[in-house]
């Protein structure tokens, strides 16, 4: 990791320190392997056929290292690996790996070369070259930016077919004849008809090089890609049987939990724990950063300690005032603060007319809010240290453990667990921090550490707070003038700081889901602009596109209406993208589109390209005595290729839901730094019975294999707002929407 540094310091621009990886770090480095990890400490006989294929006498082992968040991550990647390996999924175990270089993840280069060069060419494809290679070098292993199916793609499926080849060398050893052999059901297939099973081949196969030079299998031979798979985990979810992180038991363990100060940022005075230690069952309080940690028996106990400490606080940072949060982002709009401005289309300030319609749209901070509060068991000893943790980062959780304890990166064991849930929230590592220090307190114990939801709540690192100005023009019924300025704080600077990465350059997520919409309005314009730092942020489903889908579509919208316009056929006039032209022609021909109202019913459009796919939905609502009821939802998506129709389908139903909920009744604000919203009560998204029918489309028109964890969030609260729009006639733009309107 400490090669993230270096390059960063060198700001790794875009141009000859860059191009195609190769000129910049060495073309032979860069397609050098890493070493694989499996073969550390492997059992006599057993086989690590590429860091993905672990096989010995007791069975197969398929690796996959992205975190699974209930996203179905370990299903799809063992599914990759499966399907040339010949292999069914009720055959193999499945174990995320250690943490190592060799997982890094490729996909997310793809993103920021879209932003570095946003014209598709030879510039691009040297960007996107010149980013995965820096990317390899400082082997980031993150799972995040629906980047799991397009990193494991081709990848994953070329590890299934270098482990099988390797398996039918193996078999040729014994003198069979390689030519007639084919590979089934975990088995060699001899031309006799005789079957090898690979669990019988793995000692030879261990002894021989890993075949490299392997085809892959044209998709219309699959047999579990493309076709609907039952995941592997579901059961266990639906029964009650999987374990998460917060299930966990070690032998011998304490509980923990931390007393932090209440408001972000804050630190801690002095305190009185009198009352806490003399509790049944406390073992210690400790110091830990910006607060303290309780150990006790159960932790039930630890949760009563921490209540009775008395602790004098320093203040926050943050503005006093959530118009304070306001006010600095509109303060932002200068020159002097100005990000990025990667649109610029046509002469807008000469297009814009004296009488341009002007708007300003609010998006506030939301918390991820996950079931699964976090924490994290931690036991260190003299020569080692063990984490039992559900992460998205592990590298960097091994990285920053070892530096709390003083041990090597590689005396750190990690064991990643299963999530209950992240939207990002687990891409920060707070809790393993917090156990960590606390278990360094004491040597050979098992510390298990839960935070509180009320502790979780007012210590996320939310979503950022964003606003966006939007200026336009129309002529004879047409958009003919579209400026979108964006303000909010980086992300990235935020989220990166805490791992002491320093982040060069704009932070494309300011304009993310915005500058990049494929929409070719004549004068057309999207400008970012940095605020400063205020509450500590991070990645929120969708990162900057949650917020920007909004204010794009919704600005847009304005404008179409201004022109008198359809709102579906003007998006359909002026999408110069064919794959995302297709999706808004799905939904319409998928809802019956026959415009915005008709009768008792609002319909409201949206399209947002986020992650590389484009997605489109309508939203309908209709008036009920209780207030406004979401009844029908549309979407479609490209997605280059899907890899499991029902999981797919899930993914786009749970982004859906997840976007509609937090425009409809979400937000987290601020008193003097402390987090008003605590718990669900004061959070509540979208209720069971509020969920409407949701339509789903799947399109595979394109070439690029892409992930739908975040994509379907971005268009939900444009396409409701406007939805309500032309229901009631009341132009919502700032959510959450039921500041203004009632929900039924």
């Amino acid at each position: 990791m400490a090669n993230w540094k270096k390059i960063t310091r060198r700001s790794l621009l875009v141009g000859s320190a860059a191009i195609a990886g190769g000129v910049a770090f060495g073309i032979w480095r860069y397609q050098t392997p890493y070493d694989n990890p499996l073969k550390e400490g492997l059992s006599e006989g057993a086989a690590a056929l590429t860091p993905y294929v672990l096989i010995d006498a007791e069975g197969i082992t398929l690796v996959t290292p992205r975190s699974d968040v209930g996203q179905g991550a370990y299903s799809v990647q063992a599914a990759l690996i499966a399907e040339e390996l010949d292999v069914s999924l009720d055959q193999v175990r499945v174990w995320p790996g250690p943490p190592s270089p060799a997982y890094w993840n490729r996909a997310l280069a793809t993103e920021a070369a879209v932003f570095m060069a946003p014209a598709e060419g030879l510039l691009r494809s040297m960007t996107e070259t010149g980013v995965s290679a820096a990317m390899k070098f400082i082997g980031l292993q993150i799972t995040g930016g629906s980047t799991t199916v397009p990193d494991g793609y081709e990848k994953l499926r070329r590890a299934g077919a270098s482990a099988r080849e390797t398996l039918k060398r193996a078999a040729a050893r014994r003198g069979h004849d390689p030519a007639a052999m084919t590979t089934r059901d975990g088995s060699v297939i001899l031309g006799d008809g005789a079957a090898i099973p690979y669990t019988d081949l793995a000692s030879e196969a261990a002894e021989i090089d890993v075949v490299q030079d392997v085809g892959l299998r044209d998709p219309s031979t699959w047999r579990l890609l493309n076709n609907p798979m039952q995941r592997i985990d579901i059961v266990d979810k639906s029964t009650g049987k999987a374990k998460y992180g917060i299930d966990l038991s070690v032998p011998g363990m304490l509980h923990a939990t931390v007393c932090l100060n209440p408001a972000q940022g804050g630190g801690i005075d002095g305190f009185d724990a009198e009352d806490a230690r003399a509790m049944p069952g406390i073992h210690a309080v400790v110091p830990v950063t910006g607060g303290l940690g309780i150990v006790a028996d159960t932790t039930w106990q630890a949760f009563e300690a921490a209540r009775s400490i008395r602790a004098s606080w320093t203040p926050s940072p943050m503005p006093a005032t959530m118009d304070g949060h306001w006010q600095a982002l509109a303060d932002s709009f200068t020159d002097a603060a100005r990000d990025s401005r990667k649109r610029d289309d046509g002469d807008v300030d000469t297009a814009l007319t004296e009488d341009a319609l002007t708007a300003e749209y609010r998006a506030p901070y939301l918390a991820h809010a996950p079931m699964e509060p976090i924490g994290a068991t931690v036991r260190v000893t003299e020569d080692e240290v063990e984490i039992w943790s559900g992460t998205q980062i592990p590298r960097f959780v091994q990285e920053n453990v070892s530096a709390i304890t003083g041990h090597s990166a590689d005396q750190v064991t990690l064991h990643t667990q299963l999530i209950g849930g992240s939207f990002g929230h687990r891409l920060e590592d707070m809790a393993e921090w917090h156990a960590t220090e606390i278990a360094n307190t004491m040597p050979g114990t098992a510390v298990k550490l839960t935070y509180e939801r009320e502790t979780d709540m007012a210590h996320d690192f939310p979503r950022q707070i964003a606003m966006a100005r939007m200026r336009g023009s129309v002529s004879e019924g047409r958009v003919t003038a579209y400026d979108l300025s964006i303000a909010m704080p980086s992300v990235m600077a935020s989220q990166m700081g805490r791992q002491n990465m320093p982040v060069p350059g704009p932070d494309s997520q300011i304009v993310a889901g915005a500058f990049e919409q494929p929409f070719a309005i004549p004068h057309h314009r999207v400008t970012g602009y940095r605020a400063p730092d205020l509450a500590p942020i991070s990645s929120w489903r969708s990162v900057g596109a949650s917020s920007n889908g909004f204010f794009y579509n919704a600005g847009l919208d304005e404008l179409i209406h201004a022109a008198g316009a359809d709102p579906l056929e003007e998006r359909l006039r002026l999408c110069d993208d064919p794959l995302a032209r297709a999706t808004l022609e799905a939904v319409g021909e998928m809802s019956g589109w026959s415009g915005p109202k008709s009768g008792a019913r609002g319909r409201g459009v949206a399209l947002t390209t986020s992650f590389g796919v484009p997605c489109a939905e309508i939203v309908e609502v209709t008036e009920t005595e209780d207030g406004l009821r979401i009844t029908n939802v549309w979407a479609a998506a490209e997605v280059g290729r899907v890899m499991d129709p029902i999981n797919a389908e899930n993914q786009m139903q749970g982004g859906i839901v997840f976007g509609l909920g937090h425009a409809m009744n979400c937000e987290l604000t601020y008193t003097d730094g402390k987090a008003d919203q605590l718990n669900y009560h004061a959070y509540q998204g979208m209720r069971l019975h509020q969920c409407p029918t949701i339509e789903v489309r799947l399109l595979e028109n394109g070439d690029r294999v892409t992930g739908l964890g975040e994509p379907p969030v971005p268009p939900a609260a444009p396409a409701l707002a406007a939805a309500i729009f032309a229901l009631t006639g009341q132009r919502l733009r700032e959510m959450p929407f039921s500041k203004f309107v009632e929900f039924a």
